[in-house]
């Protein structure tokens, strides 16, 4: 049988969200070629879940314990094998769906899983250089074959037993509504990285915290060509560097016993 007999793969798109209610609209758009669409909503406040339900998505409350639980949890809900994992701030892009939509044409024969390149929208332009792009994810996959693997909480990666082939297009990201919030994300995610690698034995140097901000930066900026988009892609890679700065401060005070928030009060005494 050849590929144009075979039945078309179903594809079940997956996403997870939390007070989303401005984003998640735009992002269920560019997967209406999907077969069903599976929302995991950590119980939004701002009516997320109900702009889902509109947009036809099959939604699900679920308390949120880390990302790659969490989208670990949205693929097992999936009625199909095939499953297109996003986030809330990202859209398929059109060539990206052309690509999709060929290699489901195909009957997905040519591999386990299929990454493609994540282009990032940064306060009014597309990172094209640097570490920020091409940044290519593992997200459309065979679920009998891979999903979201390991123990890492954050920085979350998906993995499949077989070949994967890369796709062109874009998966577009908007991934900060404010500078402000960019600082705060960072901020959590270097100290949930800090937890994890400390949990693992890792352990911070004076020597690392001194170089290895000052590599990010200038591999992202210098040999990867973030000073090609202009003063976004110099900010850019300030950030970047600064979360490594972060994450690193916060490995070497867990490893000496420091906490990294602020101690609760002790409780009152009845006495």
């Amino acid at each position: 049988m050849n590929a144009s007999s075979r039945p078309r793969p179903a594809i079940s798109a997956c996403i997870i969200a939390f007070n989303e209610a401005d984003r998640i609209g735009d992002c269920l758009a560019s997967l209406s070629f999907c077969d069903e669409i599976v929302v995991v909503d950590s119980f939004s406040t701002d009516g997320t879940a109900d702009i889902a339900r509109a947009a036809g998505a099959r939604v699900l409350q679920r308390r949120f314990d880390g990302f790659r639980s969490q989208k670990a949890f949205a693929v097992e809900q999936a009625r199909h094998d095939w499953v297109l994992c996003v986030d809330a701030d990202e859209r398929v892009g059109d060539t990206l769906r052309g690509s999709i939509e060929a290699a489901r044409r195909a009957g997905f024969d040519d591999a386990a899983g299929y990454r493609f390149a994540r282009l990032d929208h940064y306060f009014g332009r597309f990172l094209r250089h640097g570490n920020a792009y091409p940044d290519r994810v593992l997200r459309l996959f065979d679920r009998r074959r891979g999903g979201w693997r390991g123990s890492r909480e954050v920085h979350e990666a998906a993995s499949v037993d077989g070949p994967v082939r890369t796709l062109a297009g874009d998966l577009v990201h908007f991934p900060y509504r404010s500078f402000e919030q960019q600082l705060a994300k960072t901020q959590r995610y270097a100290r949930m990285m800090a937890e994890h690698d400390f949990a693992r034995g890792k352990r911070a140097s004076l020597g690392k915290l001194v170089v290895s901000p000052a590599w990010r930066f200038w591999r992202g900026y210098l040999l990867r060509g973030g000073f090609r988009d202009g003063w976004h892609g110099l900010v850019y890679a300030y950030v970047r560097a600064n979360y490594v700065r972060q994450k690193t401060i916060m490995l070497w005070l867990l490893q000496n016993g420091q906490p990294l928030a602020t101690p609760a009060p002790p409780a009152a005494s009845n006495d």
